[in-house]
């Protein structure tokens, strides 16, 4: 993977005398571990916990702090299993002592907001999202709901549910990643966020020679391109049965627990790519005729990806996406409630459109990390000032 460039650290009289990081667990490089890099080069000398890690799954960059783990880190099974240990996660990112910190940020998808912090401490939270599977996508995580286990589980949810808004009072200002985000935080917490967008490699995600300007009309190389975690949510499917009526190649990169089910359903035109290195996937989607984002993201860097390698992008229009794609201007927008259907029209529509690489690309540069970098230190130089 190419690092981004690393912001350059707090200067001596604004760095606050201890700071802690916190971020849910330590598995891969996705969207909320390149946010904890970021933040992790404000802060150089800063301690990193975590609730487990495993050693080479993330960048040099984060493995350069002193990460300290929870219990869970010696937990049988925990680095094939470690979703099952679930109920135990409110309990291990509790256990964490932070005493003489003055300075907590965490970055939480799930507990890592939880964390307690010392009373006089200022803990500043970047909420990637309030947990999906415990608020409104629990179903689409568990369809089953029938049985002794599905009971078990929904009774362990609701106490997750219970800690995890008892547990946002502890956080003294909240930052979401998208505005969608920022009501769910209002909605299931009660609190306001500011938003600060997530930082996107846009130096090295760039335009191929010939992606300036993109005419109407049909390419016979023309393919659509997913990159996505095969998870429920992210609605795979819809992309596949839109491109089958189309004609129009699909390439899919990601993995999930979804996969297995996902290719027992493919046609000969859909190609499943797995995991692929940075460079593969730049040069895929400088290629792609179009990005397709069937499902609601809370904001969705791969989409400004695309945009930055000057592919337009065609998505639901819900959630994250609304602050980042125009219709008409950057992509297409669709209705996502009608199917694979309303996806063909979209990309129809998409076609007859010629799209602005220049235009593409400005848009995706709004997201940048010295963007980010930039926002964040205005945050945390409001409490403490140089």
């Amino acid at each position: 993977m190419i690092a981004p460039t690393p912001p350059l650290p707090f200067p001596a009289p604004a760095l606050p005398p201890r700071v802690a990081l916190i971020h849910d667990w330590l598995t891969g490089m996705r969207g909320g571990e390149k946010v904890i890099e970021m933040l992790g080069g404000l802060f150089p000398e800063a301690p990193l916990f975590t609730l487990f890690h495993f050693p080479g799954s993330v960048s040099p960059a984060i493995e350069s702090h002193s990460i300290r783990t929870s219990f869970l880190q010696r937990a049988p099974g925990i680095r094939n299993h470690y979703r099952s240990y679930l109920p135990l996660f409110p309990a291990a990112i509790e256990e964490f002592d932070l005493s003489g910190f003055d300075l907590v940020v965490s970055s939480s998808h799930c507990v890592a907001k939880g964390v307690i912090a010392p009373p006089d401490a200022f803990h500043l939270c970047y909420c990637h999202t309030p947990m999906r599977y415990a608020w409104d996508q629990e179903h689409a995580y568990f369809p089953n709901r029938r049985g002794i286990k599905a009971r078990l589980r929904s009774v362990t949810l609701s106490a997750l549910r219970a800690w995890d808004v008892s547990s946002a009072a502890r956080v003294n200002h909240f930052v979401a990643n998208s505005r969608f985000v920022a009501r769910r935080i209002q909605t299931y917490y009660g609190r306001p966020a500011e938003v600060v967008h997530p930082p996107v490699e846009v130096e090295f995600f760039t335009p191929g020679p010939e992606k300036r300007e993109i005419p109407p009309g049909a390419r016979a190389d023309d393919y659509c391109l997913i990159v996505s975690a095969l998870a429920p949510y992210k609605k795979v499917e819809v992309a596949m049965a839109a491109c089958e009526k189309l004609g129009m190649e699909l390439r899919i990169v990601g993995e999930g627990p979804e996969r297995g089910r996902l290719e027992e359903m493919a046609g000969e035109r859909v190609r499943f790519l797995g995991h692929v290195d940075q460079a593969t996937l730049r040069d895929l989607y400088r290629g792609a005729r179009f990005f397709l984002q069937p499902g609601v993201e809370d904001f969705g860097i791969a989409s400004v990806e695309a945009l930055a390698c000057g592919t337009p992008v065609v998505a639901a229009a819900r959630g994250g996406i609304l602050d980042v794609v125009d219709d008409g201007r950057h992509g297409v927008l669709y209705p996502d409630w009608e199917g694979p259907l309303t996806l063909c029209d979209a990309i129809d529509k998409a076609r007859r459109i010629g799209f602005n690489g220049l235009d593409l690309r400005e848009r995706a540069e709004s997201f940048s990390s010295a963007r980010f970098t930039e926002r964040i230190r205005s945050l945390i130089f409001r409490r403490f000032p140089r």
